[in-house]
Formats: C-alpha cells, structure tokens, sequence
C-alpha cells in the first residue's frame, strides 16, 4: 500500500538487533537523502537512539536533533536540507496496544525480530486490523501457516500485504524462479515443468536469528503433533485442500546433479524455500502448473572430494537435526551457544561473504517439442544470513511502501514473489543482489 496518510512510509520493527541494525544502515546509505520516511522501533529508547546516531553518521549530514523522545523529528541539523534521520517508537512484542498504536502510523512495517513464532504473532495481528503492510525475515515454516489460518482471509479483504521469507530465505529461490518462468513464458510460451536450484555459499554463516528460529521449531515439534504434521509436507503453505503434489519434500542424503555433475548435499533452509516457492505458485493461479516440481541442494563441487564433502555435510545436519530433537540440547543451545539481541559477527565477515543460486528449468511445449531450458543465476556480494538478507528485506519493505507490486493479488498472506514479485528484483539489482536468466532450445534432461 502507499498511505500517505500515514505519519511514516516505514517502520523498522526490531532496529536494535544484529540484522535490525544492518537494515537501518541500508536505508540510511540508500534512502537517507530524503527519499523516505521512516522510523526505527523496538522496546529500549536509549538503544533506538545509538542506533539513530550510527545511521545518522552515514548520512553524514549533521546530528539528530534530539537523543531521546517518541516520534522525534528526523530533520538533519545542517547539510542537506532534504536529508532525513529516522524518528524513534517505542513499543513491545506481547503489548498489542503499544503494536497498535505503531501500525497505525505508517504504511509499512518491516519486522527482524524472530524468533516470530515467540514474538511475532501480535504485530502481524496489528497489522491487519491496521490496514497496514508487513514484511518478515521469518523461515519458521509452523509460523508462517499459523499466519496463514489466523489472517490470510481477512488481510485479502482488506487488501494487506503480509509478506514473509523475505531475506535469504526465501527471496534467492522465490524471485529466481518467478524470474526464470517469467523468462520461459515470455520466449518459448510456456512455463518450466520443474525447477532445480544448487547453492553455493562462500564465508559468512547461519545468523544467530535463523538458528534460534530451528531451536524453536523443534521445540514446537516436539510439543505439538499438528506442527509435526506441518513441517512433514511439502505442500503444507499450499492454499487449504490443494496440500499435496509431485514433490515428496527436501533432499535427504548425497546426490550427484545430472546436468553439472557436481556433488550436492541437502540444503537446510530448502524446508522453508521449497514450500514458500509452492505457495507462490498456488497464489499466483498456478501458472506453472499443477504439477510443477521444485528442489534445492547445496552444491560442494565435483570428483571424490566434492562426494567426501557432500557426505560429511549430509551427516553433520542429520546429527544436528537429531541433536534439536533433544530437549535438554536445545535448552543449553538457547541459554549458551545462541547469540544475544544485538551480537553478530563481525563487519569483516558479514562483508566478507557471498552466495550464489543457480537454477535450472526444463519443459517442453507443442512449440518446441525437443524441448528447452532456462537458467537463472542469483548471487549476493555479502554474507548471506546478514549482509545479504539485510537488503533483501529492505528492499522488499520499500517497493510495499512505494506501492511497487505487479502481481494479481491484491492482499493476503503472501510470498516475495506473490506479494511483491519482479519490482523486488529491480530494486535489488541495486542492492548487492544480481539477477541474470537465459534461455537455449534443444535442452534434454
């Protein structure tokens, strides 16, 4: 939505924390001269302001003008006189009035406080009582269905935009395929019956935030069988009566890629992308059919070494899947070894890192009966569990607050490419995130 009767374009929820703070950096270096309005928020006033003077530096065009306060003015003191700071709001995660009165007052709220099955629900419940659009890094796949039951229905009636996995997970795999198809249907006619995604990740690591949200989901595993059941099926975001398909869930074990011959190991965070690429789908109308296929794998390169690496990390994740099946591990992995609010690694490493997303389409049509293949190729230029997530999602909040959507749907509980779609990837060309696809005739699998 673009309300501009709304105090703020955007509302940075969570702005004191590790990956909160890299998303306010980006929106100063990018959006500081004026261009938006907007505001940090969480609970410690103190916090948002050394947030606020940090950005404030970026801009580098004179100090806040306060240090203190609720919806300061964000006018720079000299420089240029376009030139904005973020104002602060304070609020709380289990106080709905404090969530309400924020939601109210902007456009958009972009949201980096996980994990949000613990302490998400109520701001996404706010928001559509609001009117107002939201965007998450959230990869808790129970969360996000739960979100889906609770609100989807009556977001789409209001027409609000709920748009979760907006960071690594799920933005490389959902625009990459949504750019691929696109792609296949514009020069061949027809969209790829399957798409098959290979991961390459370089430094970096996970963020402390994903791995508090597997604690999590493992912890709701164990206590609820319907979460069980969830986290089983593949289809479990597909709309109510069309759970089921082709796909039979993430890649258990080592495979070698048919076409690159490379090694490849099951991809953790292919238990989110898989069904949120899905969801897509189904929103969209199934425009890639019914039985479109969709996989992901972490590929770890070719000959006996690449086997031996595929092996060793397909064996470490079953022991690491089996160790947060263990209540006692999962305590101590929350109390000791997950990172605080705030903690994450070093600039060095969230600079250092990068990614890479290849994927492959195959299909075939009346047209082009020996068939073709498209390919994609996503890479970022950061640390993806950070640097690289950080401008996902806010790039993602920005084309909400600018109304810069091409998709059908006019509201809901959505995906990026559901909800937002190819704007996302313009504006992420921009942002460290490239985007490239071709397309030959004559491809067999």
């Amino acid at each position: 939505m673009s309300d501009t009767d709304r105090d703020y374009d955007l509302v940075l929820w969570g702005a004191t924390g590790f990956t909160g703070r890299l998303v306010a950096e980006h929106l100063a270096d990018r959006y500081g001269d004026g261009a938006l309005d907007w505001a940090l928020a969480g609970r410690d006033a103190n916090r948002l302001a050394a947030v606020r003077d940090s950005v404030t530096d970026r801009i580098d065009h004179g100090d806040a003008d306060d240090a203190d306060g609720d919806a300061m003015d964000g006018t720079t003191g000299d420089g240029d006189d376009n030139a904005t700071v973020p104002d602060l709001l304070t609020g709380d995660a289990h106080d709905r009035a404090s969530l309400d009165a924020l939601a109210e007052r902007t456009a958009v709220v972009c949201s980096t406080v996980g994990p949000y099955a613990r302490h998400g629900s109520p701001l996404v419940a706010a928001c559509v009582d609001a009117g107002t659009d939201y965007c998450d890094l959230s990869g808790e796949l129970q969360w996000i269905r739960r979100m889906v039951d609770e609100h989807h229905d009556r977001a789409r009636e209001r027409g609000v935009r709920v748009v979760h996995a907006c960071g690594f997970d799920s933005v490389p795999g959902d625009l990459g395929t949504l750019l691929l198809q696109s792609h296949a249907a514009e020069t061949f006619g027809a969209p790829c019956s399957a798409v098959r995604a290979l991961v390459s990740v370089r430094g970096g690591g996970f963020s402390g935030g994903t791995l508090a949200s597997m604690v999590e989901t493992a912890a709701a595993a164990d206590r609820d069988r319907a979460v069980r059941r969830v986290l089983a099926n593949p289809y479990a975001l597909a709309p109510e009566g069309e759970r089921g398909g082709p796909d039979t869930g993430p890649q258990r074990g080592v495979r070698r890629d048919p076409e690159t011959r490379e090694w490849t190991a099951p991809f953790v965070m292919a238990a989110i992308n898989e069904p949120v690429v899905r969801r897509s789908n189904a929103l969209l109308g199934y425009p890639w059919g019914r039985e479109f296929g969709y996989r992901e794998s972490l590929a770890v390169g070719r000959g006996v070494g690449g086997a031996a690496v595929a092996g060793a990390l397909a064996a470490g994740q079953g022991l690491a899947a089996g160790a947060l099946d263990v209540p006692p591990i999962r305590r101590a992995l929350d109390r000791f070894v997950l990172p605080d609010s705030g903690e994450g690694p070093d600039r060095d490493a969230v600079e250092g890192g990068s990614f890479e997303m290849r994927l492959f389409g195959r299909g075939a049509s009346a047209d082009h009966p020996a068939g073709y293949a498209v390919e994609a190729t996503v890479a970022g230029d950061r640390d993806p569990g950070y640097g690289s997530t950080s401008r996902m999602v806010a790039e993602a909040a920005v084309c909400l607050a600018r109304g810069e959507t091409d998709t059908p749907i006019e509201g809901g509980v959505s995906t990026p490419a559901s909800g937002i779609g190819l704007p996302l990837v313009d504006r992420l060309e921009g942002a460290g995130v490239s985007f490239e696809v071709s397309a030959r005739e004559g491809a067999e699998r």
